[in-house]
């Protein structure tokens, strides 16, 4: 797709059209004027040269011509035939002023009647369409340069106010430094600007910085008394004395005491950076098997583990690990049962369950927090903490249902993936 010009070609090219539509009214107008100016002129020459002529010839049988080869004389009699040369268009002409064409050239004709006669006076206007032509020619030229001018300084001027906003967004995009936008020296428009980005940066971290904290409280307020529950169920769970239906709602806190404090965990996690710590290189079938057992999950046959053990991955193990338990406990919750594969594409390590798939769901929507897939989803923060520690992690995270049926999600983990023949201890 071709990009839009920039708005640097676009002011030019609109200054410069608003310019020549201005040009080009004013020098219709001119030349409009100028011609009827012409007309008048001609048609001035035309009834004085006729004037002087009949005068000068009087009764007499000899005309008296006019002196240039621009304009005919003709004087027709009544009851004699035409003279020679006179078109009849012309010698039916009425009294008056006229424009006619003959062929494909252009007459100015005058008639008047006098002592009995009717006499017609013809100009060829060639030489009047010679100068409109010219006078047209040099007006045009001279708009046209005017227009070039006015793009050149329009387009000056233009690269003057956008090489500031090109600056400003590269500064944005490369972020403050410390450095407020709003500089010294900036212009009146691009400073107010940069003043109201400044203003936006500030509330979006001042924003920022009372979620993290409030997650950070929230997780801490609830670690304690769960753990202090969880260890009270616990008790009653292993209480041999107790029926076997209250040993189960004790196993029914600890599995929700559990849940509470992996959301916690999750809101905490997601309250900070997330960034990797410490990197090593690990091998990332692995890796996945190492989780899988952690796993140890009910109900599912197997892991279908594809990824070559060859596969070495520049990661923090501790974020590795979160990211594939959350995927694969996305595979486990809605695989109905299925095992579950993992395979590795290039560089994109692929999850998939063998359940309904999305359903229609827009992927990049089940990557928000709090977005359940279906009946008996989670807490809704599993596949966000694995966008947010990928993308923290310079790695990128998606999903998509499987042609063969299923969901699909995926990392990609870019160059920190290689293939080597060292597997790492």
């Amino acid at each position: 797709m071709k990009p839009p010009p920039s708005m640097r070609i676009r002011i030019a090219w609109s200054v410069t059209g608003l310019v020549l539509l201005l040009i080009a009214g004013q020098a219709l107008a001119l030349l409009s004027m100028y011609e009827e100016m012409e007309a008048e002129f001609i048609d001035d020459i035309l009834a004085e040269q006729l004037e002087y002529s009949i005068r000068a010839s009087g009764d007499s049988e000899r005309l008296t011509l006019p002196n240039t080869p621009n304009m005919q004389l003709y004087r027709l009699r009544p009851g004699e035939p035409p003279p020679p040369g006179l078109a009849p268009e012309l010698a039916r002409l009425p009294i008056g002023n006229h424009e006619i064409f003959l062929g494909t050239r252009e007459f100015h004709v005058a008639v008047r009647e006098a002592r009995g006669a009717r006499f017609i006076l013809r100009y060829d206007e060639s030489e009047h369409g010679a100068r409109v032509t010219a006078v047209s020619t040099l007006i045009l030229s001279g708009a046209l340069i005017l227009c070039a001018l006015v793009l050149v300084l329009v387009y000056a001027l233009a690269g003057r106010l956008t090489r500031g906003l090109e600056s400003l967004a590269a500064r944005l995009a490369q972020g403050r430094g410390g450095q407020p936008y709003a500089q010294p020296g900036m212009e009146r428009e691009l400073l107010a600007v940069a003043q109201a980005l400044d203003a936006a940066e500030t509330r979006q971290h001042e924003l920022l910085a009372r979620e993290q904290a409030f997650n950070a409280h929230l997780s801490h307020e609830l670690r304690t008394p769960l753990a202090g529950i969880r260890s009270d169920a616990e008790l009653l769970a292993a209480n041999p004395d107790l029926p076997d239906k209250a040993r189960q709602r004790a196993r029914r806190i600890i599995a929700a005491c559990d849940r509470i404090t992996r959301l916690a965990t999750s809101l905490l996690l997601l309250a900070r950076d997330a960034g990797p710590k410490e990197r090593e290189h690990l091998a990332l079938a692995r890796e996945i098997d190492a989780c899988w057992q952690s796993l140890d999950p009910a109900g599912v046959p197997a892991l279908d583990n594809r990824v070559p053990p060859e596969a070495c991955l520049w990661a923090d193990p501790a974020l590795l690990q979160l990211v594939l338990r959350n995927l694969l406990e996305n595979a486990i919750r809605h695989g109905g049962g299925a095992a579950v594969q993992c395979r590795l594409e290039e560089s994109r390590l692929e999850v998939r369950d063998r359940g309904p798939g999305l359903g229609g769901t827009d992927p990049e929507r089940l990557f928000e927090r709090f977005q359940r897939q279906g009946p008996g989803a989670g807490h809704g923060l599993g596949l966000t903490l694995v966008r947010h520690v990928s993308t923290a992690s310079g790695w990128q995270a998606g999903g998509a249902d499987h042609p063969q049926g299923g969901a699909l999600f995926w990392v990609d983990f870019g160059p920190d993936l290689t293939i080597s023949s060292q597997i790492p201890h």
